[in-house]
C-alpha cells in the first residue's frame, strides 16, 4: 500500500445505487464491479464499491492484489480514522457471524488472536507503509457490482485502524493466500485500471475501470506470464512473476537475470501489485533503465527531484506530442513482451509541464509491478492455470 504521487483532494465520486440482490458462488457466472481511482481524494490506489452485509452497506475499498484478508472499519470504533462513508454495523447485518478461536478460517490468519472472555477469533494486518487494521474475524456477505453477492466469506470487522487509506472504508484483499477473497470465492478475476492523469491525445477516448470475477475475467488474446510460487509460507499473498528483461528504445538493458530472481530462501522475484503505485525495480536494474532512458531523451532532464522520482523534465502539458519520448518495454517469462504507454511512465507532477520518470530504485531485493504501469492493461489472475495475463488498450 503506498501514495507516491503528488495530488489534489477534491470531494469522494458518490455512492453506487444499490439494487436487487441475488446469491451464486456459480464461478462461470461472472460479475462486475466498478473501479476509481484515488486520485480525487489524494491517493494512488484504485478504489472499487462494493457492500457489506445483508441488507448492503455500500462502501469505497482499496483493491489490492498484495495482500489477503479483506476487511472494513467496524463500529464500536475504539480507533479509526475518516473516511467517506458511515462506518459498518454489523449488528445492523442478519448475515454477519463472529468466528471463534477454532475455526478453521481463524488458524489461517498471520497473526491471531483469541478474546478470554468470549473465545473471538481476532486479527492484527500491518501494511509495508506502516498502516494497519485490528479487529475480530467473522463471516459476512459481500455484494459487488448491480447486486451480486457472495455469501459466508471470512471478513474482518476493523475496530482499530490507523493509516493512509485516505476515505476508502477498508480494503478488498485480492492477493493469493487462502484468506483473499478470490481464494475463498474460487474466482479467476481481472482488472483494468483507466489512466489516471488522461495525457496525450490516445487518452481523449471514455475511459472505463472494472474489476471483473468469473470464467471470463481475461479476455481473447492475453498474453501470459507463468506465477511463480514463493517457497516462503508467510509470503504465500502475493503473485510473483519473472521479469527477464528491460528494453529502452531498441536496447534491451545488460541487466542480469537474477537481478529478478526468486530465491530458495523466499526473497527476491517480482509480485504484481495494485495495491502499489509506482513500479519499484532493484537498484541495479533502476541505475541501467534510468541511465539509457535519459540517454535517448532528446531534453535534459532537470535538477530537482519530486518524491520517489530522481529524473524529471520541464516538457509542457502534453510530452507525447512534443518530445520524440523513448519506449520502454517489460519482458516477462512465457513471451509477454509489454509495451508501456507513454502516460504508464511519463508522470505528470505539476500542472506547469513538469514531467519524471515513474518508475523507483529499491534497496531490497524484491521488485514491485506497480498500478500506473499496469493502466489501461486488463490484467487477469488465473490461479487455476498459474499464471497471469495481460491484455492491452481494454479500459
Amino acid at each position: 500500500m503506498s501514495s507516491d504521487e503528488p495530488t489534489t483532494t477534491p470531494p469522494p465520486p458518490p455512492p453506487t445505487t444499490t439494487t436487487t440482490t441475488t446469491t451464486s458462488n456459480d464461478a462461470n457466472d461472472d460479475f462486475k464491479s466498478p473501479v476509481v481511482s484515488g486520485l480525487r481524494v489524494g491517493s494512488g490506489e484504485y478504489f472499487t464499491r462494493i457492500g457489506v452485509g445483508t441488507p448492503p452497506a455500500r462502501a469505497s475499498f482499496v483493491m489490492d492484489t498484495g495482500s489477503d484478508l479483506s476487511w472494513t472499519q467496524c463500529q464500536p470504533c475504539r480507533r479509526c480514522y475518516i473516511q467517506s462513508d458511515p462506518f459498518y454495523d454489523p449488528s445492523t447485518s442478519s448475515s454477519f457471524r463472529g468466528l471463534d478461536c477454532a475455526a478453521p478460517m481463524c488458524s489461517k490468519l498471520h497473526i491471531q488472536g483469541c478474546t478470554t472472555h468470549s473465545n473471538q477469533c481476532t486479527y492484527e494486518v500491518t501494511y509495508g507503509d506502516g498502516s494497519f487494521t485490528i479487529g475480530r474475524l467473522a463471516m459476512e456477505t459481500l455484494t459487488f457490482g448491480r447486486g451480486r453477492a457472495v455469501p459466508r466469506i471470512a471478513f474482518g470487522c476493523g475496530h482499530d485502524n490507523e493509516g493512509l487509506f485516505l476515505g476508502a472504508s477498508g480494503l478488498l484483499g485480492l492477493g493469493s493466500g487462502p484468506l483473499a477473497f478470490p481464494s475463498q470465492a474460487g474466482l479467476t478475476f481481472s482488472y483494468c485500471l483507466a489512466d489516471r492523469f488522461r495525457i496525450g491525445p490516445a487518452r481523449t477516448r471514455t475511459h472505463k475501470s472494472e474489476l471483473v470475477f468469473g470464467s471470463h475475467a481475461a479476455p481473447p488474446g492475453s498474453a501470459f506470464t507463468p506465477l511463480r510460487t514463493n517457497p516462503n509460507p508467510k509470503l504465500k499473498a502475493f503473485y510473483y512473476v519473472e521479469l527477464r528483461g528491460i528494453s529502452v528504445g531498441a536496447r534491451r538493458l545488460p541487466v542480469r537475470p537474477e537481478l529478478f530472481a526468486l530465491r530458495p530462501d523466499g526473497t527476491g522475484g517480482m509480485i504484481v501489485d495494485s495495491g502499489t503505485s509506482i513500479t519499484r525495480l532493484t537498484q541495479p536494474a533502476y541505475v541501467a533503465l534510468r541511465d539509457e532512458f535519459v540517454a535517448r531523451m532528446p531534453a535534459s532532464p532537470t535538477s530537482g527531484k519530486f518524491s520517489l522520482f530522481d529524473t524529471c523534465y520541464e516538457l509542457g502539458a502534453v510530452p507525447s506530442v512534443s518530445v520524440s519520448v523513448p519506449t520502454i518495454h517489460l519482458h516477462f517469462a512465457g513471451n509477454a513482451t509489454l509495451e508501456l504507454p507513454v502516460s504508464n511512465y511519463l508522470i505528470p507532477i505539476d500542472t506547469s509541464g513538469t514531467f519524471c520518470l515513474g518508475f523507483a530504485g529499491t534497496n531490497g531485493a524484491l521488485s514491485i509491478f506497480g498500478n500506473v504501469q499496469q493502466q489501461g492493461y486488463r490484467v487477469s489472475f488465473d490461479k487455476d492455470r498459474a499464471r497471469i495475463g495481460f491484455s492491452p488498450d481494454q479500459c
